[in-house]
C-alpha cells in the first residue's frame, strides 16, 4: 500500500497557469468519510478512480490505496455517495526537481478556492516554492475535499 505523504497551501494569483503542462476536469463524490478514513470516486476526465485513504499517520502522511476502475462502474458508484460532491480543474505545474504541483481551481459551490499540493517523498524532503504559492494549510480539515462536500466554501464566513 502506497503512503502518500501531501502538502497543501493556497494560491496567491493565476501564474501557475503559465507554467502548468496540462489540466484535467476531475468530479468527485464519497461513499464514507469518517474518523480521518475516505472512500473516493473520482472521474478524471474520461477515467474512473476508486481510491481508500486511512487516517494521519503523523503529520502528513497517510495509506492510500487507489485503483482505476471502469468510467461506467464510477458513474454509477456516484450514485451511492454521500451528499455533495467537488467539480474541479487540477493543473500540473512541474516543480522542476521532478516533482509537480497539482493546482485545484474549484467550481460550483467551492468557486474561488485554488489550493496547491505537492507529494513529497518523506515529510523531510524540501522543494522550491514558487512566488504564486501562498499559506500553508497542510493539515487545516477545511481544506480536505471530503470537507468542502459537507461545508462548500461558497458557505464560510470570511
Amino acid at each position: 500500500m502506497h503512503i502518500e505523504t501531501e502538502r497543501k497551501f493556497l494560491v496567491r494569483n493565476a501564474a501557475y497557469k503559465e507554467a502548468a503542462v496540462g489540466s484535467h476536469h476531475l468530479v468527485q463524490a464519497y461513499i464514507a468519510h469518517e474518523n480521518g478514513r475516505t472512500v473516493r470516486v473520482r472521474i478524471a476526465d474520461d477515467k474512473g478512480i476508486l481510491t481508500i485513504k486511512g487516517p494521519s499517520l503523523d503529520g502528513i502522511s497517510r495509506k492510500e490505496w487507489e485503483m482505476e476502475i471502469p468510467l461506467q462502474d464510477a458513474s454509477d458508484l456516484m450514485g451511492l455517495c454521500q451528499k455533495g460532491s467537488i467539480d474541479k480543474t487540477r493543473w500540473i505545474v512541474p516543480t522542476g526537481n521532478g516533482r509537480f504541483f497539482e493546482v485545484d481551481e474549484f467550481h460550483g459551490e467551492n468557486e474561488g478556492l485554488v489550493v496547491a499540493e505537492i507529494e513529497l517523498g518523506s515529510e523531510e524532503e524540501t522543494f522550491s516554492r514558487p512566488e504564486w504559492l501562498g499559506e500553508e494549510v497542510t493539515g487545516d480539515k477545511r481544506y480536505y475535499n471530503s470537507y468542502l462536500t459537507l461545508a462548500p466554501y461558497s458557505t464560510w464566513k470570511e
